[in-house]
């Protein structure tokens, strides 16, 4: 009985580290251009849109899936046509900072931002 219960706190101790670690990126940040992006979890993915400034109310990306240590997915960019969706990867890098990078036709014309999380 002992073990089961060891074995079932573990297992519950590694959801919530792992539920923490991808709220971790939630919040606000501040793109290059000087605009503000919401990031939060949502339908079990990451959900980032424009919130303030340049491009207000773009989904940037909806629902977009942890891949080991970044996000993949579609991704839209508040500069483009509404209809064009890129291959989009988010990689936290430590510091309050990710990158965003969209890829169009495969992986060969590419474009990042790094953004900066505020409070």
């Amino acid at each position: 009985m002992k073990k089961l219960t060891i074995a079932l706190a573990t297992a519950a101790a590694t959801v919530f580290v792992a539920t923490a670690a991808h709220a971790g990126i939630a919040g606000n940040y501040k793109r290059p251009n000087g605009s503000i992006a919401k990031v939060w979890m949502c339908g079990g993915g990451l959900c980032g849109k424009v919130v303030k400034g340049k491009g207000t109310g773009t989904v940037m990306f909806n629902g977009i899936k942890k891949a080991g240590k970044v996000w993949k997915g579609d991704m839209k960019h508040p500069d483009m046509p509404g209809f064009m969706t890129f291959n989009g990867t988010i990689t936290p890098m430590g510091g309050g900072k990710i990158k965003v990078q969209g890829c169009a036709i495969g992986q060969s014309m590419c474009d990042a931002e790094t953004w900066v999380k505020i409070k």
